[in-house]
């Protein structure tokens, strides 16, 4: 039983590596060095100057196909390259989108900060104690300020 899976298996490695050739009109199968016409061996009943055409004809298929697996090659490449810069274009992006998020974020959080100071002021309601509290309170959310749109900058 094995040797017949063998012997399987090899005929159909031999029908597979078989390549159509198209020469002066007529189709032939070249199994190796022999020459078929519809299924049957006509390698010996041809002249070698009817051969070398055919073989030749089989060698530049070969080539085109080699060539149209280069350049599939080089596509595809080209394709992976250019959908990483995509991914990465996309990713500087959201670095971008973020850092403008946290300037917006420090900028209102300063606003709102110095509004509630200057009303605290204004009203007379801080002591010097509050006050000084207040006034580094503030450096601090406008030094968050400055720090985020650095950030923004360099991104």
């Amino acid at each position: 039983m094995r040797i017949w899976m063998i012997i399987l298996f090899l005929t159909l490695g031999v029908a597979v590596n078989a390549q159509e050739v198209i020469s002066e009109g007529k189709v032939y199968e070249v199994k190796g060095k022999a020459i078929f016409q519809d299924g049957v061996d006509i390698t010996s009943s041809l002249l070698i100057e009817e051969r070398d055409p055919i073989y030749k004809a089989l060698k530049n298929q070969i080539n085109d196909e080699k060539n149209v697996e280069k350049a599939r090659k080089k596509l595809e490449k080209a394709a992976k390259n250019a959908e990483k810069a995509e991914k990465k274009a996309l990713k500087d992006l959201k670095k971008k989108q973020k850092a403008q998020d946290n300037v917006n974020k420090a900028v209102r959080k300063f606003d709102q900060q110095e509004e509630k100071y200057q009303k605290l002021k204004n009203s007379g309601k801080l002591s010097p104690n509050d006050e000084s509290k207040w006034l580094k309170k503030l450096n601090g959310y406008k030094h968050d300020l400055e720090k985020a749109r650095t950030k923004l900058n360099r991104s």
